[in-house]
């Protein structure tokens, strides 16, 4: 997909330094807490590498060079093989607001459906607004409890989808 320069592509080891400061300087941005969050996860600063497993996918958004932020699916760990999670789906500002995340999230749960998964789980916080309204507006539902074992424990909004 491409338009106004902004392309949707795999992502790939030169993206993975830029890709990780805009998960950090993002969840900075909106107050989340450095721990129990994507912000300390091992896998940021090497997303390629482990996006390259199997029945998983991770997805940027690039301009001119630029990554302005992405999302990506890979099995939801500690559960059974038939549901996978929404990753890492952060965007800057200047990607914002214009209909990228719709956009992003489409590309995402095609790639999960194409892997076999029937469901897709995500996590996200409660001050997370218009990222919660997306969720919704794509079909996500709300949870009661938290599934498998995500390590995101300051994350207590838990949603799911039926593909």
């Amino acid at each position: 997909m491409s338009y106004n320069n902004i392309v949707i592509r795999e992502i790939s080891v030169a993206d993975n330094k830029q890709m990780a400061q805009v998960i950090r300087d993002v969840l900075v941005e909106l107050g989340a807490p450095k721990v129990g969050t994507a912000y300390e996860d091992v896998s940021l600063d090497k997303m390629t590498e482990t996006y390259r497993s199997e029945k998983s996918a991770y997805f940027v958004i690039e301009r001119e060079g630029k990554i302005l932020g992405g999302a990506g699916v890979a099995p939801l760990v500690g559960c059974e093989d038939q549901i996978c999670e929404l990753q890492k789906m952060y965007f800057l500002p200047e990607a914002r607001g214009l209909g990228l995340g719709e956009e992003m999230m489409q590309k995402c749960l095609e790639s999960a459906k194409a892997f076999g998964y029937k469901k897709c789980y995500l996590e996200t916080l409660p001050y997370m607004k218009d990222a919660k309204k997306l969720y919704n507006k794509v079909g996500f539902e709300s949870l009661d409890k938290p599934m498998g074992n995500t390590g995101h424990y300051s994350c207590n909004v838990w949603m799911i989808k039926a593909l």
